[in-house]
Order: C-alpha cells, then sequence, then structure tokens
C-alpha cells in the first residue's frame, strides 16, 4: 500500500495532466458543433472498421465447417454425374444420340447466381433473408435460392442490388416436396420453434417409407427444378383430419450459419409462370 502511495505521489503531476486533458477534450467535442461532427464521422470509421474486421474474421473461421460442406455436396454431386454419365451412355446405346441431346438441353436451362447472405432472421413466424443480388445481377421475383446443402426459400421483392427472401423458415412458405425415390409428395411448412425442423403435409396413407428417407423438390412447381435436398424424415403423425400423413423433417440448411446462397435462374420459368397466372385468370373470368 505505502509502495502504491509513493508511487501515485511521485507521478501525480501526469495523473492531473491526463485528466485535464480528458475534460478539455469532452468540452471541446461536446460543445463545439465542427469538432463535434469530425469526432462523430471518426469515430463511426472506426467502429464501421471495427465491426467489419469482426465480420472479416467470423467468417473466416467459419471457412473450416463451409468446407466441410462443401466437401460433402460435391462427393454428392460427383456420384450423380456418374450415375447420369451411365444413364447417357445406356441411352445412346438403346436410342440413338437424339434423346441425350434432349436431355443435356434440359440441364443447360439452369444458370445458379452466387449471393451473400446479409440478413437472416430466424425466430419469427415472419422471418425473411436479404442477398446482396438484385435486378442488376439477374435476380427476379419468384426465383428458387439453394445453398450447398439444400434448400433456403423463394425471392420475394427485388430492388437494384439487393433482394429479399421468403426462406422455409417462415410461416407463408409452401414448397412441394417428395420422399426421394418413393415419388410421394406433400407440401412443406415451418410452425415456429427449432429452425432445423419442419413439416411435410398431405402425403398419401398409402405412401411406403421409412425413417430417415431424404425429402427433395418435386419439382412439380415452377420455383425449383426436382431432386434438391430439402431434408430426411424424423417421424411421422396423423393428420388431423386422418386422412393423411404428416412427416417431421430435419432440414439439411442450417438456417442458424447461413452466409453463402445461390440465386436459380430457370430459362423456363417466366413461361411456366406465364401461363399458369393466365389459367387462373381464366377460371377467375369463367367465375363471374
Amino acid at each position: 500500500m505505502q509502495n502504491l502511495l509513493a508511487f501515485l505521489a511521485k507521478y501525480n503531476h501526469w495523473f492531473l495532466f491526463l485528466l485535464l486533458e480528458v475534460v478539455c477534450a469532452v468540452l471541446l467535442f461536446q460543445y463545439n458543433s465542427y469538432q463535434g461532427s469530425v469526432w462523430f464521422s471518426s469515430a463511426n470509421f472506426v467502429s464501421g472498421k471495427a465491426y467489419e474486421a469482426r465480420a472479416n474474421m467470423e467468417s473466416y473461421f467459419a471457412l473450416a465447417t463451409l468446407n466441410e460442406q462443401l466437401t460433402a455436396r460435391n462427393v454428392v454431386l460427383e456420384h450423380q454425374v456418374e450415375k447420369l454419365s451411365r444413364q447417357l451412355e445406356a441411352l445412346r446405346t438403346d436410342a440413338g444420340a437424339g434423346i441425350p441431346a434432349a436431355l443435356k438441353d434440359s440441364l443447360d436451362q439452369f444458370h445458379l447466381i452466387p449471393a451473400k447472405v446479409v440478413s437472416n432472421e430466424t425466430h419469427h413466424p415472419g422471418n425473411l433473408i436479404t442477398i446482396d443480388k438484385g435486378s442488376a445481377d439477374g435476380v427476379r421475383v419468384d426465383m428458387g435460392v439453394v445453398c450447398g446443402t439444400g434448400i433456403v426459400g423463394i425471392v420475394y421483392l427485388v430492388s437494384t442490388h439487393y433482394s429479399v427472401v421468403i426462406p422455409v423458415l417462415n410461416s407463408k412458405s409452401n414448397i412441394s416436396c417428395k420422399i426421394q425415390g418413393r415419388d410421394y409428395f406433400g407440401y412443406l411448412h415451418w410452425n415456429g420453434g427449432s429452425s432445423r425442423i419442419a413439416y411435410v403435409d398431405d402425403v398419401p396413407r398409402h405412401a411406403h417409407f421409412r425413417l430417415k428417407d431424404k425429402i427433395v423438390t418435386s419439382g412439380y412447381s415452377s420455383v425449383f427444378p426436382p431432386g434438391l435436398m430439402v431434408g430426411k424424415i424424423l417421424h411421422v403423425f396423423n393428420s388431423p383430419d386422418g386422412l393423411s400423413f404428416r412427416l417431421q423433417v430435419e432440414l439439411s440448411t442450417d438456417f442458424g450459419r447461413l452466409r453463402d446462397v445461390c440465386v436459380i435462374d430457370d430459362a423456363t420459368m417466366n413461361e411456366r409462370l406465364r401461363i399458369l397466372r393466365m389459367a387462373q385468370d381464366s377460371i377467375k373470368s369463367d367465375r363471374h
């Protein structure tokens, strides 16, 4: 204690100097508008750089997990490519070159627009996601959005450089899905709660499947092509009316860690949507 008092007594003039400097700075920036604005701008610049550095650091430490997901996804895709190659070779042998060309055209109609998530919600009934791509990048309303592990949602609003996506984790989301390899389909809904659990409703009672079977997109909508990963079956329930099954699904997409996504640009989507809307308008006019 005596050493501390001796230290303070020896350097008391330095402590007084620092105190007076702080008081002068506070008076200068608080009661002078020009100096205050300079301080405010500088503080915002420094805090912005600090937040940017923090975001870059978080992204860096997340690279390992993202690389693992991409590697696993690439393994699956390589397997699918090999399987398609064998099927195409069989078609060339059995039916000539015309059918493979048609299949190739159907695969070439999709173009992926890479984007980054700049805002993400997971705990509200009306969750929304904002991505850093907009109309200037070719994004349009009603395009599907996916990531390396599965589906994400559907584009809802588009500006020049940003887009808002209605994700699977939104009470208004309604995506047609099917049980992989069995072709029984239903509709994917999220009812709140865990960001990893959703439900597929309206699966027929005569459907045959097992727990852990994969759920994929059905391709019956004009948004997602068939076969995109959705999740796997955890539990099976009866629907409230007892006429169908309700499947509890563990989603393959981890929305809590979502960073990189792709928007699906389907060249035929606009045509299909236009025909569907024409049919709906025709039905409405006939009713009236």
